[in-house]
């Protein structure tokens, strides 16, 4: 096992991790605050519901990239990891754009 594979599990647990507690715990502690600023106090649960969702499918696309490089799939392993960021990046930026008015 590579140390890139160990690294991209790491992360994705890491990112499964902190989309639980943002979704699940409705917090923003790991957002930057002009990513909320805008944010309406009933919007904020699924604000951080779809946010959370975002971040857990990016963390899974890791930990799936990080499997697909443990079985020696090397090129599935990078459209797994490229997929899922383009995925878990959409639902991100459908949720600041819906509730905080802006990517910014």
């Amino acid at each position: 096992m590579t140390k890139e594979t160990i690294a991209f599990a790491v992360v994705g647990i890491v990112l499964i991790v902190l989309g639980i507690l943002t979704w699940k715990k409705q917090t923003t502690a790991f957002l930057h605050s002009y990513h909320y600023k805008n944010v309406k106090e009933e919007d904020l649960p699924e604000y951080t519901k779809q946010m959370g969702i975002g971040q857990i499918v990016v963390g899974i696309a890791f930990c799936l990239a990080a499997l697909f490089r443990i079985l020696s799939q090397m090129t599935v392993s990078w459209v797994v990891l490229v997929a899922g960021l383009a995925a878990g990046f959409v639902l991100i930026l459908k949720a600041q754009s819906n509730h905080n008015g802006s990517l910014f």
